[in-house]
């Protein structure tokens, strides 16, 4: 495919994992088109994106290649998408990590650690850390003022109990997991010494929880940040990336009263 022709559109969704596919497409020096949708006041996304994606749901990518007539390729689920557009759009950048080792192209095991980080990293975040992150959202709901104040002790009785028995330690194994691939990255970032789309792709979900933390659990004395320091220098490090703070601007820019952070 001919990616310096390509036609590309994001259609984003406040406080969505849009966000990452944002920050990834100003990594991936691509000129692009934006489109941005605000959530109802039910939190829902707006029906328009359905006339895109049938479950619409964002992030969403179109990729036109170039040529007459051409039809788009309309990408959904954020891992998917920030691979596809890592392996077309992001050779000539370290967005994704170089596949084989000298001498062993196409070989069982052949591949680089910080390839087989990269992959690994680009599954956990969406099958494992964001489904932990979306369970404990929708039981904070059951808390809050949304719930009737008549049962709304019982709501958060149960939802506390399921927070403590079975979210809690799973987030908690997660984040140490991370704090963990960061010892032993031997660089500033999960893959290693250069950025990657990994990196970008964890960072809506870090940067949502991390001011959250404190009141989602019990911590040893000085919360989360004293259990895992690296994981939380982690976090700031990617906010201070020129593109990460490129990214927000942009959106600042288009419309400020859209939200980023979840």
């Amino acid at each position: 495919m001919a990616t310096q022709d390509a036609k590309v559109k994001l259609y984003w969704l406040e406080k969505s994992r849009a966000q990452n596919i944002l920050w990834l497409l100003e990594e991936l020096k691509v000129d692009y088109e934006i489109e941005t949708f605000h959530r109802g006041s039910d939190m829902q996304a707006p029906d328009a994106l359905k006339k895109i994606h049938p479950l619409g749901k964002s992030p969403l990518v179109s990729v036109t290649p170039p040529g007459p007539g051409t039809e788009p390729v309309v990408l959904a689920e954020s891992g998917f998408i920030t691979q596809y557009l890592s392996e077309h759009f992001g050779p000539e950048t370290t967005m994704m990590p170089r596949r084989w080792r000298d001498g062993q192209e196409g070989k069982v095991g052949g591949e680089t650690q910080e390839w087989t980080r990269w992959q690994y990293i680009l599954h956990f975040v969406e099958g494992t850390f964001m489904s932990t992150l979306m369970m404990s959202m929708v039981l904070g709901m059951l808390k809050s003022d949304k719930v009737p104040f008549f049962i709304r002790p019982v709501t958060g009785m149960v939802a506390n109990q399921v927070l403590s028995a079975f979210v809690m330690p799973n987030l908690k194994a997660q984040l140490a997991l991370m704090e963990t691939q960061l010892e032993t990255s031997g660089g500033d970032f999960l893959c290693g010494k250069s950025l990657t789309s990994a990196d970008v792709l964890v960072s809506f979900g870090l940067v949502s929880v991390k001011d959250k933390l404190n009141e989602m659990g019990s911590w040893p004395e000085g919360g989360p940040q004293t259990v895992y320091p690296k994981l939380f220098a982690y976090i700031e490090r990617l906010m201070a990336q020129p593109g990460y703070k490129r990214s927000v601007e942009k959106i600042n820019a288009i419309d400020s009263s859209l939200g980023i952070e979840f």
